[in-house]
């Protein structure tokens, strides 16, 4: 993170999202902030508080990109959460107070993970003996057996056993099968759906009943190839090798320095209020709801309690009906960065579909060339389908660069559908095949409406 500064973060993003130049540069400063936090000494570092950042712009213009790429970039626990999906306590729906918890889950995954790999080594080394010693097992003590004939015995068995290991690590024994012993104990296991938001509760009575009753065993063989068996078992070692503990303390300290939760929709619970509507008190409730978690409060998980203090919360929304100051003020107050991001030119929808890592140009190529098609894309011929792709974005709903998708797939369905076929070897996409293809459906706007 010391070398992620604000410039080469922005370079990073540069090379997914085209254009929002802004509003990169703030989500930039924002991550940057977070480390500068971390640096300073003594009580000063828990006074500094996030930059909240709300996005402001119409769908498809890079807002959840910007906010994804951001924190894979800070190797971050991330989640995105749609802020009309949450409900006011009392109300059926989802708990606010969900969202830290999933972030939770999701940085206990990431960390079990990581600490996995970097025990991957020893775990498989482990998995191979494991291995060796089930090919050929040690052999049965002989009674009354002389000191000599003992030794005889012990050194002709590791010498077969050495060859058995060179086999195994040259791969020679991989389409062997082998009948692996699995044994560990078995916990009850209960989910409970709560009302408020159907929230998964794990209770494992296994460890909340350790002592009083005993836990019963699960013990069975396993026949696989030794392939697989050496996967199987190395999974099992480096589990057993990483610290649950460890995990948890890791991943609680990420979720609560560096964790990223992405409230979309946040315009759908921003309403004046209106004593004729009752949906507009629910969203205020959960406006309510919400604040806490975003001042930062304490929220009791399974893995313990979580301090939202210093999680960085990205909050988007297209606020065509509403504006960011029909948020109730202590929230607005909150979120003291705002960005606005512009709707996308042709150009933009141009440099979209050529340019970034994951462009869609390279993502069809790509799934051509799994079926051994060559496809190539004219220059003049990209240009038009961003053409045609601002049009039905202006005569329908503007729903930016998602437009694409739906005229890639329009334009391309017809080969996508034939391959494989020994007649395609390679298809070149032109401005009058893209003309001939789209421009129908474009005039006809009954017809626009159902396929793009």
């Amino acid at each position: 993170m010391k070398n992620l500064t604000p410039l080469n973060i922005v370079q990073e993003l540069d090379k997914y999202i085209i254009g929002q130049d802004k509003a990169k540069r703030a989500v930039a400063i924002a991550l940057r902030n977070r480390w500068r936090r971390q640096q300073v000494k003594g009580e000063l570092q828990q006074e500094i508080m996030p930059n909240n950042i709300i996005l402001i712009g119409p769908t498809g213009v890079g807002k959840t990109e910007i906010a994804r790429r951001l924190s894979r970039l800070a190797n971050a626990p991330f989640i995105k959460v749609e802020a009309s999906k949450f409900t006011e306590v009392g109300y059926v729906g989802r708990d606010v107070e969900s969202m830290i918890r999933e972030l939770m889950n999701i940085a206990i995954n990431d960390v079990r993970s990581e600490m996995m790999r970097e025990v991957k080594d020893k775990a498989e080394e482990k998995a191979r003996e494991k291995i060796v010693d089930t090919l050929y097992p040690p052999p049965p003590v002989v009674p009354n057996e002389t000191k000599e004939e003992t030794h005889k015995r012990t050194e002709r068995y590791n010498r077969i056993k050495t060859k058995m290991r060179k086999l195994l690590n040259e791969g020679e024994l991989n389409d062997r099968e082998v009948e692996i012993s699995i044994e560990g104990a078995k916990p009850a296991h209960i989910e409970i759906f709560s009302q408020t938001g159907m929230e998964n509760i794990d209770l494992q009575l296994g460890e909340l009943m350790a002592g009083i009753i005993p836990v019963r065993k699960d013990q069975r063989k396993k026949k696989m190839k030794v392939k697989a068996a050496l996967k199987y078992l190395t999974d099992i070692e480096a589990n057993r090798m990483v610290s649950k503990d460890k995990v948890n303390r890791e991943a609680k300290k990420r979720v609560e320095n560096d964790g990223i939760i992405f409230v979309d929709e946040i315009d759908k619970i921003a309403a004046k209020y209106d004593h004729h509507s009752g949906a507009d008190v629910s969203r205020s409730g959960v406006q309510r709801d919400l604040l806490p978690i975003v001042e930062g409060s304490n929220v009791p998980t399974k893995f313990g309690i979580i301090n939202t203090s210093h999680i960085l919360f990205i909050a988007a929304g297209a606020f065509t009906t509403a504006k960011p100051s029909d948020l109730i003020p202590e929230l607005q107050g909150r979120f003291p960065i705002r960005e606005e991001l512009s709707s996308l030119t042709k150009d933009d929808l141009k440099k979209i579909l050529l340019y970034p890592k994951n462009s869609l140009t390279r993502q069809y190529k790509a799934l051509f060339k799994s079926e051994g098609v060559s496809l190539v894309f004219k220059e003049d011929a990209v240009e038009e389908i961003a053409g045609f792709a601002t049009q039905a974005n202006e005569k329908m709903e503007d729903i930016g660069a998602r437009r694409l998708h739906t005229i890639m797939n329009a334009l391309l369905e017809d080969y996508l559908f034939r391959m494989p076929d020994k007649t395609l070897n390679k298809i070149v996409i032109t401005k009058t095949a893209v003309k001939k293809k789209l421009s129908k459906i474009i005039k006809d706007e009954d017809l626009s409406k159902y396929i793009l």
